[in-house]
């Protein structure tokens, strides 16, 4: 009888597990590198992969640059995918970069410098707006 339950219950369980892998990998995938420092201007690079089905027609991300204590010393807010004019949208199963400059009044006085990227708004074709905790997925490299 046990495992009469169990046959019906694991063709259930692998569906679930497929759609969850299979959803897991639609998604904005985006890379942040370490801060590059040069005098009084940070750059923080961002490398982005739509793997969704449909075109990213923009996307709103603000970067933060945090001291060794976690300190915010510098941020900074821009359309990293479309937005403008001259930045198009980025089509389904394509990548683009994007350095976010981050510049202060004074040099660094540290070099150990991280960077916070996260995103406040994604529009998909049709000016869909995605969720963008569901959407993004954020990783560092190092």
């Amino acid at each position: 009888m046990k495992i009469k339950t169990m046959t019906r219950i694991y063709p259930i369980g692998l569906f679930l597990f497929c759609l969850f892998v299979f959803r897991s990998n639609a998604q904005l995938a985006v890379n942040v590198t370490p801060p590059k420092i040069t005098a009084q201007k940070t750059i923080v690079s961002l490398a982005m992969t739509n793997n969704l089905a449909e075109p990213v027609v923009s996307a709103r991300a603000i970067c933060f640059l945090l001291d060794e204590q976690g300190k915010m010393i510098g941020q900074s807010s821009k359309w990293v995918i479309g937005g403008t004019k001259n930045r198009l949208a980025l089509s389904p199963n394509k990548g683009t970069t994007f350095n976010f400059v981050i510049t202060s009044p004074k040099p660094f006085t540290t070099t150990n410098l991280s960077a916070k990227v996260s995103f406040s708004r994604v529009v998909l074709d049709g000016d869909k707006l995605a969720d963008v905790t569901k959407t993004v997925t954020i990783s560092n490299t190092k």
